[in-house]
């Protein structure tokens, strides 16, 4: 045991700190201690004849001064520090790890949450008038990925390829769509966080919108399609007025509240890998797109790009263009949505068996991390070599701009 005072303890980390080549100060200690940041130090037992007691640092003290005197400076708050030491894989104290997660819930926020208790009808009917008036809308395809889009498609056709391809048409089943206006997606967008839901036809309009220069889009279409084509289905994973629920109705960001406090640590620093992953592939595709347009030459990138925007993985395209920075906290609640979709894809499992989860492995269905996430999933009902897969929306072979 330690005959160190506790004023030597402290001593104890800021010579670690500064044998790291980093400084810090016994008020840095006591901040980070003020804020949950650093356990404090461990009583020991006394020296007797009134010359105090002993006591030494937390062992998982030593890795979170150097990590918090790395990362600490002007500006930084509480919750990003907890959360770029979680990144590190660093022991932040368990229940502040929580507490920055939950704080990257809170960071969404619409109008009227200073009336929580406002009857759900007539709070829809504000929003609506507030968004029509002068509120805000969404921004559904970002510039860079527009700029993509246009290139791939001038390209093709300078080619004498038939664009977009004519197979598409035959699966979508909306010939006359409306899709959402920025304004209607927004408006969508803010009821689905005050309610934990969406209708179909809400999702399809909005899956429209993410891709306005496609003359057909199958995805919508099974979206808006899903009563008539699977009603046990629909009837087991729909609320009663036909809306998409996440879990329970009620408050969307209340849900992801709930996996902050309560999703095994392990669970959240693997979605948060996971999430991490989405960005860089998306990044990365977007730049070798890129490359191939400036050569002047279709390949595998844009092969890659366009079968993700026809599917689930466009969305995580455009979601990461659309976040040019990437706070922590953005990073915390990426998670936190990653890990909410991880769960209900296991929900729907249990209340619909027999789902091919294995289509989820289809090139650009999924970004390629998130259905390494879903592995489990996708694994169990693979189809055996030779022994024939169901066809993909999207042949993953031949480019969508086949003639």
């Amino acid at each position: 045991m330690s005959t160190d005072t506790p004023s030597a303890a402290d001593q104890l980390l800021l010579d670690h700190a500064h044998r790291h080549g980093l400084s810090v100060t016994e008020k840095n200690l006591e901040v980070w201690r003020s804020r949950r940041l650093l356990p404090g130090n461990i009583p020991g037992g006394g020296l007797g004849r009134g010359k105090g007691s002993t006591s030494s640092p937390a062992p998982e003290s030593f890795d979170l001064v150097l990590g918090l005197a790395r990362h600490a400076g002007r500006g930084k708050r509480p919750t990003d520090l907890a959360l770029l030491l979680f990144d590190e894989g660093l022991p932040v104290p368990e229940p502040t790890a929580r507490a920055a997660f939950m704080a990257a819930v809170d960071t969404i926020s619409v109008h009227g949450d200073d009336e929580p208790d406002s009857d759900p009808d007539q709070r829809l009917d504000d929003l609506a008038a507030h968004i029509a008036d002068a509120g805000p809308t969404v921004t559904l395809v970002p510039a860079r990925a527009r700029r993509i889009d246009e290139g791939i498609a001038r390209l093709a056709r300078a080619g004498g390829h038939t664009w977009p391809p004519a197979e598409l048409a035959s699966l979508d089943e909306n010939p006359g769509p409306s899709p959402s206006t920025p304004k209607d997606a927004a408006l969508a967008a803010a009821a689905a966080v005050i309610t934990g839901s969406m209708s179909l036809e809400d999702i399809g309009d909005m899956l429209r919108a993410m891709n306005p220069t496609a003359t057909a889009n199958p995805l919508a279409s099974l979206v808006e399609t899903t009563r008539k084509d699977v009603p046990e289905v629909a009837g087991a994973v729909l609320t009663d007025d036909g809306h998409l629920a996440l879990g329970p109705v009620r408050d969307a960001r209340d849900h992801l509240r709930d996996l902050a406090a309560t999703a095994p640590l392990e669970d959240l620093a693997r979605a948060w890998r996971t999430a991490e992953g989405v960005r860089q592939w998306a990044l990365d595709l977007c730049t070798r797109a890129e490359d191939e347009l400036a050569a002047g030459q279709l390949g595998e990138a844009a092969r890659e790009w366009q079968n993700c925007r026809y599917a689930m993985a466009g969305l995580a395209l455009l979601s990461t263009l659309k976040e040019r920075d990437w706070p922590p906290a953005q990073h915390a609640l990426d998670t936190l949505l990653l890990l909410y979709q991880l769960r209900e894809f296991q929900r729907l499992d249990h209340l619909v068996p027999g789902c091919q989860w294995h289509l989820l492995d289809t090139e650009g269905l999924m970004p390629l991390p998130t259905r390494e996430l879903l592995q489990d999933l996708i694994s169990r009902n693979a189809p055996r070599a030779g022994a024939g897969a169901d066809e993909a929306p999207i042949d993953r072979q031949a480019g969508p701009w086949s003639s």
